[in-house]
């Protein structure tokens, strides 16, 4: 687990500062505490900085082959590199390392860009074939490790892991993109491929990238994507027990390690399954983490306990004060764009405790998006059904109407709360499951932009993100539901999320639910296996049931469900009204300022709740004061 950084004369080979390569490693320095690396050709630089888990001592990076036409820098872990060292020795390569990073440049100059195929694991890395004259990028199947680049005009190809790397290239020069702002305030993240800057990309989980010198733009290309085939047929019982035999394979890949490994266990069914399991395949006494938040709301610890002390797991569980809000502005400067997500102040804890006590750690990633978790799936299939019942013709006029003239109530008991249902299904399905997830809905962000600001977006909205994402959707209704979230939500939230948090701590944290196979084939069950009768995960909950105290079974789920709305009208009121409307956001020209004003006075006198929208401006609020911060030492 690490941070890569690089540079690439797409045109011809002129020089590469080596101190221009050091300024973009150092930014992202958090991500490898252990030891950092730099390599100069011409036209070319590589910077890595290293958390070491796999071989210690070996593994150094940037890494060549043995005549150095091969060079590599790389961030993450290759779970299968023992099984592809053995066959790759066969073939009659040599290494020096032990590493997992060795195991890639053999495969490189075995299979090319096929070797791609053969790594189990999460990814993300840039090696250069001196030979072929080729840059070529890749990024793991579901996004786990993260990966920005840009083509700049002068015809250079730069990459890092994590914006503040790339940026550090030309510092003070990169202007917001209006595209990822309206993502933004859409969805409270950025989705892939946007990003917050004009002119960079992320390259998109389960792509490739591959630059010639010399040669046209590339384009990325898809080499992996999840599939909802149907896989042979099993009966409940009989999936439910494969389940668990594919599970337990994939957690004991995933605890190979040359540093103490641990579990996130936070209550939740996941974490459990996760937790149980690393247990049954050590003969030692494996460490388990849990944070206690005091809040009822948010503490778990108790469910926790039931699991680590039936398994022998040694808990360790530390109380936490989730109104950190003196953390804003250090989750600005961390996640590199604006991420608002309220569930990131938990999640920062959690790995600064957990890094106590272990470098690694698994965690029940992955879950509710194979196995249909969120309350909002089995609210999907039942507006599913009235879309189906109703043609497009008459649905549009007839639940747009109730949808303008129902009252917004979002106090009331959530079976009043109709409105938002009305307007989702005078839609089509993209555009539902798109309002379904959104912070803003397309009025409320038409209300919060101004016209000049409408403008430079030229036209465009978040959703046709979505739709996009959609083409190549299942049919099935809670598939496509699933593949949208495998796209967006879960590759440009959940993910980035944990990955920002653990990489600031020195902490690698991996998802053995999330393992390629183990996604392929849970995404080959039928989906009444995962949904059924309106309980989520139901064929994972079917397996654990021996293992598991029963109440932890029937449980409902709960997550880090922090309590947004009570926050903005208490502790965190006063910075509402200081920073909405402030001078940094309104001097913007893209907010109406009057709407902001309305927004917080509603919400803090209790009439409507705005909770994620003020939270989503707090936070962009505190993302362009880190950009002040940046333009200030650029120009100093």
């Amino acid at each position: 687990m690490c941070g890569i950084v690089g540079v690439f004369d797409c045109r011809e080979e002129r020089p590469v500062a080596p101190n221009l390569v050091t300024r973009m490693n150092d930014a992202q320095a958090h991500r490898g505490p252990d030891g950092a690396g730099v390599r100069v050709l011409p036209g070319l630089g590589f910077g890595h900085r290293r958390l070491a888990i796999i071989d210690l001592e070996g593994g150094v990076q940037p890494m060549e082959n043995e005549d150095g036409s091969v060079l590599l820098v790389f961030n993450g872990e290759i779970y299968n590199f023992h099984e592809l060292y053995q066959e790759l020795v066969a073939l009659g390569h040599r290494f020096r390392t032990r590493s997992d990073t060795e195991v890639i440049v053999h495969a490189w100059e075995s299979w090319g860009r096929d070797c791609l195929l053969r790594l189990r694991g999460m990814f993300a890395f840039a090696l250069w074939d001196q030979n072929a004259k080729t840059l070529f990028l890749a990024r793991d199947r579901l996004g786990m490790k993260p990966l920005y680049y840009t083509f700049h005009p002068e015809g250079w190809l730069i990459f890092a892991s994590e914006l503040a790397g790339l940026t550090a290239w030309r510092p003070g020069s990169w202007s917001i993109s209006p595209r990822a702002v309206e993502c933004f305030f859409a969805l409270g993240y950025i989705p892939d491929p946007e990003a917050i800057f004009s002119g960079i990309h992320k390259l998109e989980p389960g792509y490739s990238l591959l630059a010639r010198r010399g040669g046209a733009q590339p384009r990325p290309e898809r080499y992996w994507d999840v599939r909802f085939s149907p896989g042979p047929p099993l009966t409940r019982a009989d999936a439910a027990a494969e389940l668990l035999e594919r599970l337990e394979e994939s957690v004991r890949a995933h605890m190979v390690a040359d540093v103490p490994v641990a579990s996130f266990l936070s209550g939740g069914i996941d974490s459990s399954a996760v937790s149980l399991l690393m247990a049954r395949a050590s003969d030692q006494p494996l460490e388990a983490c849990t944070i206690s938040f005091g809040d009822p709301l948010l503490d778990e610890s108790a469910h926790a306990a039931k699991v680590a002390e039936r398994h022998g797991l040694r808990h360790h569980i530390e109380r936490a004060d989730p109104q950190r809000f003196d953390l804003l502005d250090t989750l600005a400067r961390h996640y590199g764009e604006p991420f608002a997500d309220p569930s990131a102040l938990p999640t920062w804890l959690v790995c600064g405790l957990a890094r106590q006590h272990a470098k690694v750690v698994l965690s029940g990633d992955g879950g509710d998006e194979s196995l249909a978790g969120y309350r909002r799936y089995r609210l999907f299939l039942a507006e599913e059904r009235v879309r189906a019942l109703l043609p497009y013709a008459l649905r549009r006029p007839l639940f747009g109407l109730l949808g303008r003239c129902y009252p917004k109530l979002d106090r009331a008991p959530p079976w009043l709360r109709a409105r938002c249902t009305f307007q989702s299904l005078a839609r089509d399905w993209v555009d539902g499951a798109f309002q379904g997830v959104a912070i803003l809905r397309d009025d409320l962000r038409e209300q919060l932009f101004t016209p000049a600001f409408a403008r430079q977006l030229q036209g465009f909205r978040a959703g046709e993100i979505f739709r996009a994402y959609a083409r190549d959707a299942p049919e099935h209704p809670l598939s496509r539901l699933q593949y949208l979230d495998f796209k967006g939500f879960l590759a440009g939230q959940v993910l980035v999320k944990v990955d920002r948090a653990s990489m600031a701590h020195g902490l690698e944290v991996r998802a053995p639910l999330l393992d390629y196979r183990l996604v392929e084939w849970m995404a080959g069950l039928p989906p009444e296996f995962k949904l059924h009768r309106g309980e989520g995960k139901a064929i994972l909950k079917e397996g654990l049931r021996p293992l598991l105290p029963e109440d932890l079974a029937r449980r409902p789920k709960q997550g880090f469900v922090v309590p947004l709305a009570a926050w903005l009208r208490g502790p965190l009121a006063r910075i509402v009204q200081e920073r909405i409307p402030g001078t940094l956001l309104t001097a913007t020209g893209w907010f109406d300022r009057p709407f902001l004003a309305r927004m917080v006075a509603q919400h803090l006198s209790g009439t409507r709740d705005f909770a994620y929208p003020l939270w989503a401006l707090l936070i962009f609020e505190s993302f362009m004061r880190q950009m002040e911060v940046a333009k200030e030492g650029a120009i100093g």
